[in-house]
């Protein structure tokens, strides 16, 4: 079928005029917009929404991020992302990834942004994982009969004709306006080695060995309860083929050789001691998650270390507005960390550049650092829930790690997420929570010190 059948049903009941673009089957909405050689800005997407009283659709451009404070006074309501699980329930006509955001098809309320109602011409998904819709902005309109319009994406300062913000605009702004930190010479050095499928574990402590402190923090590491390794380990090369392993040393020692680009203080609840006990609980959880679920150990533990640099980079840039935003978030901590980050920069002539959030800042700069591709949007992406876009098994893993520290007050974020759908999705049994927390607690006091030494 070209499109999903009540979307099909209902253009032709009201006779809606549209163009359909037959594409070849992708994996996610961002792959069929790229395949499809249209220009990014006429693509529009629908986000579900959900609180006590239903589901909502909110339509809105592909490149823009909502604004879920906005949302809640405009609708008045405490809306949050339907899950993937509930989203395929109620699309069930619809390949997972690839909602239309036609709402009325399928009874559904609508909000539509502004920018998206004024458009000369769309284009959508039409629900299935080869199609494309394409509307000029008349049709759209009618399709759209009912829907209530408003400001719904996050914007930047200045005039009502202001553009939503995209993630584009952000790199754009932070490279033209700050000086990012680039990539240290020892972190990049590591990065190349370990692209390198006949590089040694010789090698890699050569390269390790050059700087003393991480030098002991690997052998700490090594010599730690983590591993229980019976005999002596007298260098980083034995830490590295007896106990450790290359890619759990080479990731280590990356996070390690990174975190030196940055000037962050290490109190509070988003200081240097808690991002590193943060980042390696997580990376923990994400490679034992990975091993119960079939994926990469390795790239979920670089993806759990690495996901919350976002933080670190705004600290680094911004630290009087980071000072404000450690304080808030000790003093909030049911608040969302976007909610407080917009308190802090949104009436800034930064705001431009926070608005779309830590997690998406940490995902720029882990572009221009170069890193593997699921490292980048497990940082861009892990703030989204209900993520499906590429790499969302990686993003998922870090998600589901994170919730289950927050049950032991670990991290930035302490709102709740669907603990069950994120399980469902990655193919994990239930009993997989009880095995994974019997695992962490026998380690916590040994991530607690490698944290601590780390900070220092």
């Amino acid at each position: 079928m070209a499109l999903s059948e009540r979307l099909s049903r209902f253009l032709a009941r009201k006779g809606i005029t549209y163009q359909h673009l037959e594409t070849e089957a992708v994996a996610n909405l961002d792959a069929a917009v790229l395949a499809s050689g249209k220009p990014q800005h006429d693509f529009i997407r629908a986000t579900l929404l959900i609180d006590i009283n239903g589901v909502v659709m909110a339509v809105h451009r592909f490149d823009s991020t909502l604004d879920m404070d906005a949302l809640h006074q405009f609708t008045d309501r405490r809306l949050q992302p339907l899950t993937a699980r509930q989203t395929s329930r109620l699309f069930a006509d619809c390949d997972p990834g690839f909602v239309p955001p036609v709402g009325a098809a399928w009874d559904l309320p609508v909000l539509i942004d502004d920018d998206v109602i004024t458009a000369d011409r769309v284009i959508f998904s039409g629900g299935t994982d080869h199609s494309l819709v394409e509307m000029d902005g008349r049709a759209f309109r009618l399709a759209q009969a009912g829907a209530r319009k408003g400001r719904l994406v996050i914007r930047g300062q200045g005039s009502d004709d202001r553009d939503a913000v995209t993630l584009d605009d952000v790199a754009n702004k932070l490279q033209k306006l700050y000086r990012l930190p680039p990539m240290p010479a020892l972190a990049l050095r590591i990065l190349r080695l370990t692209a390198n499928t006949e590089a040694t574990a010789k090698e890699l402590a050569e390269l390790i060995e050059f700087d003393p402190s991480m030098t002991a923090q690997i052998m700490r590491y090594a010599r730690s309860a983590l591993f229980n390794y019976p005999g002596q380990i007298n260098s980083v090369q034995e830490a590295v083929t007896r106990v450790l392993g290359f890619d759990r040393v080479a990731h280590i020692a990356l996070g390690i050789a990174s975190v030196k680009a940055f000037d962050v203080p290490r109190a509070g609840r988003l200081g240097m001691d808690n991002f590193w006990r943060h980042s390696l609980y997580c990376a923990f959880l994400c490679q034992n998650l990975a091993a119960y679920s079939g994926r990469d150990k390795g790239l979920a533990y670089l993806c759990g270390l690495l996901h919350n640099f976002g933080l670190l980079l705004v600290g680094h840039l911004f630290p009087s507005e980071f000072e404000e935003l450690n304080t808030l978030r000790e003093i909030n901590p049911d608040a969302s960390m976007h909610s407080l980050e917009q308190e802090v920069f949104g009436h800034s002539e930064r705001q431009d550049i926070l608005a779309v959030g830590h997690g998406a800042i940490g995902g720029i700069l882990h572009r221009l650092w170069q890193l593997p591709e699921a490292v980048i949007k497990a940082a861009g992406m892990h703030q989204h829930i209900g993520y499906q876009g590429e790499d969302a098994d990686y993003v998922q893993l870090v998600q589901l790690a994170n919730a289950l520290l927050k049950e032991r007050g670990i991290g930035d974020e302490f709102n709740q997420d669907d603990i069950s759908a994120l399980m469902e999705s990655l193919g994990l049994r239930a009993d997989v929570l009880d095995q994974v927390q019997a695992e962490i607690d026998q380690v916590a006091s040994d991530l607690d010190l490698l944290a601590s030494s780390l900070a220092s």
